[in-house]
């Protein structure tokens, strides 16, 4: 696939440096950064932004997330491996994610509700918000995604 643009980034330059600055906020809240990393995977996959998903399943394993929990964020309805806290943010990720599609139900946000201080609430939402954004540059500009060496993988169609 060719990216559309080459580098965007000075293009735009005092816009992505807001989005550096939001992001460096973000990894500051009180939202773990556990939690982060599937509330970003989970965004992307919905995206379907594979330079995004590369990045946060590289960055959740290099920080402790077992790769069982990664490979099951796309079904995590379906598994016991997540908490109620990160189960109410993933609803709340796909609700605002998919904000056409949803309307964002009550529903998601009495979970929300229920297992976040406000203050948190509001990090949370910010978050998914940013993550949306990079998928929507990233999808758009048709990124390329890193290809690892080694896994025998790289010419597969």
């Amino acid at each position: 696939m060719t990216p559309r643009l080459a580098n965007p980034y000075p293009l735009a330059k005092d816009g992505f440096a807001a989005m550096v600055a939001l992001e460096k906020a973000i990894a500051a809240s009180p939202i773990e950064k556990s939690l982060l990393h599937l509330i970003k995977l989970r965004a992307s996959q919905i995206n379907g932004c594979a330079y995004c998903i590369h990045m946060h399943t590289t960055e959740a394993r290099r920080d402790g997330e077992s790769e069982m929990r990664l490979y099951m964020t796309s079904a995590w309805r379906e598994s016991s491996l997540y908490s109620d806290r990160e189960r109410a943010a993933l609803a709340w990720t796909e609700a605002l994610t998919r904000v056409a599609e949803t309307g964002v139900p009550d529903a998601d946000w009495e979970l929300v509700r229920d297992q976040f201080e406000e203050a948190e609430r509001a990090w949370l939402s910010l978050t998914i918000g940013a993550i949306n954004v990079w998928n929507r540059v990233a999808v758009g500009f048709r990124y390329n995604h890193p290809v690892e060496s080694g896994a025998g993988h790289e010419n597969a169609a």
